[in-house]
């Protein structure tokens, strides 16, 4: 099955997105508790996977913020980026998870964000992760980046940064398309959008696309554990530069001290060490976001300049404010 998505197919996904957000009160700023935060807090997020139980992979998150602020934590499961940013622009989403692509593009489209923290993946690592093109590890007629000119290659989702953005300046470089325009893409070659990573490796294991991009640990590491793919089965041709790493985000309508307070749960409070300690979860249980995060360190909205850089030079227009 190819996970081919008309421009009638994605209008209506956002739409139903923006439906869903829209219903969602987001922190009423005129109820607010003992602590100084909304009675309630709306959490956005969508799956880097094709998830039905996103919340499940939040779960630890979830009662860690209403532990430290009794607040109760609304969570939505959006089908996109762009539903996240626009709940965000609207003022019905206090916190969400973005990709490092989606953060950027909500402060250029005008939502007044603020970073909490990014996630790292175990205990010491930096925060940041690398996009992977990839084809079959049999397919001897791709070996890099060059060799995607002319043929189906599935990219995640146009809002997605190591599924779509970084892969385009990537062809760029290698003299595939001329930019990251719709058009000059589709010149360059044939691009299908999966709407996960896990839906793009897999259709690139399954010869659904001759070539395609997902993030390193869902190749490397996820799909393997699971047992969809096999060690092996592909081969990567191409890594880009070290992206700077997904991060929560607050909606700046809570305020400068609610921030502050959020700040510090976030990067001292949710991690593996501090969540098994305080008997919210244990061993796996306390790996947070379906990225299967350790947990959340300090970042500043300056780690996200190299996304920025790379929106120059692919010219996207989801790019554009």
């Amino acid at each position: 099955m190819k996970f081919r998505r008309s421009r009638l197919t994605l209008t209506a996904a956002l739409a139903a997105t923006a439906l869903v957000l829209a219903a969602c009160s987001g922190g009423n700023q005129d109820e607010m508790n003992d602590q100084g935060f909304p009675e309630t807090l709306t959490l956005a997020a969508i799956p880097a996977e094709n998830s039905t139980d996103l919340k499940a992979s939040y779960e630890p998150v979830i009662k860690v913020i209403e532990q430290e602020t009794g607040s109760k934590v609304d969570f939505v499961q959006a089908s996109d980026y762009a539903g996240v940013v626009e709940g965000m622009i609207a003022d019905n989403v206090d916190l969400a998870f973005f990709g490092p692509f989606a953060y950027v593009v909500a402060g250029l489209n005008g939502a007044k964000i603020t970073p909490l923290g990014a996630v790292i993946s175990e205990k010491g690592a930096q925060p940041g992760y690398q996009s992977y093109g990839i084809a079959k590890a049999d397919n001897a007629s791709v070996n890099d980046l060059d060799d995607f000119a002319g043929k189906s290659v599935c990219f995640v989702d146009p809002g997605s940064t190591s599924g779509f953005l970084y892969p385009t300046a990537g062809l760029i470089e290698a003299g595939v398309i001329k930019s990251g325009t719709e058009a000059d893409l589709a010149a360059g070659v044939k691009p299908i959008y999966a709407g996960g990573h896990d839906a793009s490796a897999l259709s690139v294991a399954s010869g659904d696309c001759d070539a395609g991009f997902a993030f390193d640990t869902m190749v490397d590491k996820t799909l393997v554990e699971k047992g969809d793919l096999k060690p092996g089965q592909l081969k990567t041709v191409w890594k880009s530069e070290m992206i700077a790493g997904s991060v929560f985000a607050a909606n700046d309508s809570l305020g400068p001290d609610a921030i502050s307070k959020l700040t510090e749960i976030f990067t001292e409070k949710i991690n593996q060490d501090s969540m098994e300690a305080a008997g919210i979860c244990s061993g796996d249980e306390c790996l947070i976001t379906d990225e299967r995060a350790w947990g959340v360190v300090p970042t500043a909205d300056k780690d996200y300049d190299g996304v920025r850089r790379v929106c120059e030079i692919t010219k996207s227009e989801k790019c554009a404010a």
